[in-house]
């Protein structure tokens, strides 16, 4: 039930029609007896920075889940930006500060870090590789830093978008051990495919899976899959795996605590989920 006093937070992208947000924030917002809601707006590239601006005047905005084509953009057209969000070029949540500036996070790293860390794998001082610098790729080698890890290589076929991410990171963590130019797992505590290779059988794997050991963690990022090809080659080599959609599911809870709503847990969102179209 939507009524006078309920909280809005603005979902906000375009073409809406591929929004999964709704469909899991609004049946635990029900479930749980939370008076908000998760409404899609879309906005097309030329309206959004007068958009966003607009939409915080509301009184009863309490933030914005933002996705594309808007994630960079945000990132210049709020007062500050968190050191992840900096890191990573792009930020998909906003708040309204306690100071009236408009706050800029970024959460699809957050989401993968929770994800690992609640299966048991300790991130203190590890070994990471992650594959791909695009947007993903950027959060998640930002939220693993923001977590301790003691060095990370980075592999983007397109060299300087790697050169570039771990130019940031060295800016923003100075005793972190930045490698780039190899996909070689050999060596690595964590390994991170954030690139649609390995998605389906016969695709192109993201590196060398006999390089492997069976001791790592590896994580994907492609939701349309469960267990993508890659991630069978991987359980296949005895690692343990995490899944895609791990990282929507897990980064709920902190955009919860990010707009000041009662948080909860992966497992509970999972159950109460509404997904279809």
């Amino acid at each position: 039930m939507i009524r006078g006093t309920t909280s809005l937070i603005a979902h906000i992208g375009f073409p809406t029609f591929a929004f999964k947000a709704p469909m899991i924030y609004n049946p635990y917002f029900e479930q749980a007896g939370i008076d908000a809601v998760v409404v899609p707006m879309g906005c097309q590239t030329a309206d959004y920075p007068g958009f966003l601006r607009a939409v915080f005047t509301l009184t009863n905005i309490r933030g914005a889940l933002i996705t594309m084509p808007h994630k960079v953009t945000t990132t210049g057209l709020v007062d500050a930006v968190s050191p992840t969000a900096r890191i990573a070029g792009a930020c998909n949540a906003v708040r309204l500060g306690a100071d009236g500036r408009l706050e800029g996070d970024m959460f699809d790293g957050e989401g993968f870090v929770r994800g690992v860390l609640r299966k048991g794998f300790a991130l203190q001082g590890r070994r990471a590789l992650v594959v791909g610098s695009g947007g993903v790729g950027c959060a998640i080698a930002a939220s693993l830093a923001a977590a301790g890890i003691g060095a990370i290589s980075l592999f983007d076929r397109h060299a300087e978008s790697a050169e570039a991410l771990g130019a940031r990171l060295r800016t923003h963590y100075p005793a972190l051990e930045v490698y780039t130019g190899s996909n070689d797992p050999a060596g690595h505590d964590l390994v991170v495919n954030a690139t649609p290779m390995g998605m389906d059988e016969g695709d192109p794997l993201p590196l060398d899976i006999a390089r492997l050991s069976p001791d790592t963690f590896v994580g994907e990022v492609v939701m349309k899959t469960e267990m993508t090809a890659f991630l069978r080659a991987a359980a296949a080599r005895g690692c343990r795996v995490q899944v895609g959609s791990d990282m929507l599911f897990e980064q709920i809870p902190a955009y919860l605590e990010y707009f000041g709503l009662p948080t909860t847990t992966a497992d509970v969102l999972r159950s109460v989920a509404r997904l279809h179209y």
